[in-house]
């Protein structure tokens, strides 16, 4: 049973949010980081607002956020720009939380490809000036 409520922490890094959180949740939360990193290698892995945060290619401001995700006690969160998620409100609405917002249950798989297709959509999104 995961007790635990994770979302600002004092992790220096990614490796060390995912080892600090519950054992039975380190799995799930490697699949969303392998996803993201995946969908958007040039993407800068960082903490910020205590969790893992990935931006263009180390750029700073708004303008250059493509993801973060985090945990709570029944779900994984990924966060993302409300623009990145617009052309797929059908398929995230199983999962939409809050307009920038998707939470997955622990006890169902991560839609590994469901959040490759948003890095990428995002990573298109922001090479091309939108969102």
């Amino acid at each position: 049973m995961i007790l635990t409520v994770r979302l600002m922490g004092r992790s220096k890094d990614v490796d060390s949010f995912i080892e600090a959180a519950p054992k039975e949740v380190r799995p799930k939360l490697r699949e969303i980081r392998a996803a993201i990193r995946e969908a958007a290698p040039e993407a800068v892995e960082s903490i910020s607002y205590g969790m893992p945060f990935y931006s263009f290619r180390g750029e700073s401001g708004f303008g250059a956020r493509l993801c973060y995700f985090g945990f709570l006690t029944k779900n994984a969160v990924f966060y993302t720009r409300p623009a990145f998620l617009e052309e797929f409100a059908n398929e995230v609405k199983p999962y939409l939380s809050t307009k920038s917002t998707l939470h997955f249950r622990w006890d169902a798989p991560i839609p590994v490809q469901l959040v490759m297709k948003l890095v990428r959509n995002g990573v298109k999104k922001h090479t091309a000036g939108v969102g």
